[in-house]
């Protein structure tokens, strides 16, 4: 009985740690839009700028990219996804903010 009251608790935690991530992704979605992100990406189409679930799927893996996509939002770049460069996004979009996004977009 008491094997079966800890597995049911295990379960509803996991349960509640999966809601907490889809309100942090959706404050992360909406940090995103506010900053000006989602004027040239999207979450699963290309536009400008590559889907956001194609740089998850090209850096999945990598335990360095955090911190390159975090260069790459400050300061802009050009050449991994075309030649269309995108611009640097420090200091309008503070450096804690660029962290949530990107670690948003790593998790799709």
């Amino acid at each position: 009985m008491k094997a079966l009251l800890m597995t049911v608790a295990a379960a509803g935690s996991l349960m509640l740690a999966g809601q907490a991530s889809a309100v942090d992704a959706k404050a992360a979605e909406a940090l995103a839009q506010k900053s000006g992100c989602l004027a040239c990406h999207t979450i699963a189409n290309k536009v400008v700028g590559p889907a956001y679930k194609d740089v998850a799927a090209k850096y999945k893996g990598d335990k360095t990219a955090e911190a390159k996509l975090i260069e790459k939002v400050k300061k802009g770049g050009s050449g991994v996804w075309g030649p269309i460069p995108m611009p640097p996004h420090s200091p309008q979009v503070k450096d804690a903010d660029i962290k949530t996004i990107v670690q948003w977009i790593l998790t799709l």
